[in-house]
């Protein structure tokens, strides 16, 4: 059974720090690409991050880049996310993401195979 299983959010003052943690089983981890996405209140699902399978390479989107780090760590299956710097915008339901690697379309989440249930990450105004 594929699972991934988000964990490590929680309520964080603006200008605080998390790190979300993404544990994957069940498929062939290292072959593939892991993101992170999050939906706030009355949004749509968007893609903030992505680190690749085999290169390892990285995208952010300009709302996190210079904030937020993605990492992974295949001998442990799990994908990380480091938060700094937080603001109230960031407050959302963050979900990790899997598709083969080398995908070149990621920026929807029609095109992600594997989907975990969610944490939340409240950052009060």
């Amino acid at each position: 059974e594929v699972q991934l299983v988000e964990s490590g959010g929680g309520l964080v003052q603006a200008g605080g720090s998390l790190r979300l943690t993404c544990a994957g089983s069940g498929f062939d981890f290292d072959d593939y690409a892991i993101g992170w996405f999050r939906q706030a209140p009355g949004k749509e699902r968007e893609v903030i991050s992505r680190v690749d399978s085999s290169d390892g390479r990285t995208y952010y989107a300009f709302s996190v880049k210079g904030r937020f780090t993605i990492s992974r760590d295949n001998a442990e299956n799990t994908v990380y996310l480091q938060m700094v710097s937080l603001k109230p915008e960031d407050t959302a339901v963050y979900y990790c993401a899997a598709q083969p690697g080398g995908s070149y379309y990621y920026t929807l989440p029609e095109y992600w195979d594997y989907w975990g249930k969610g944490t939340l990450v409240t950052v009060p105004s």
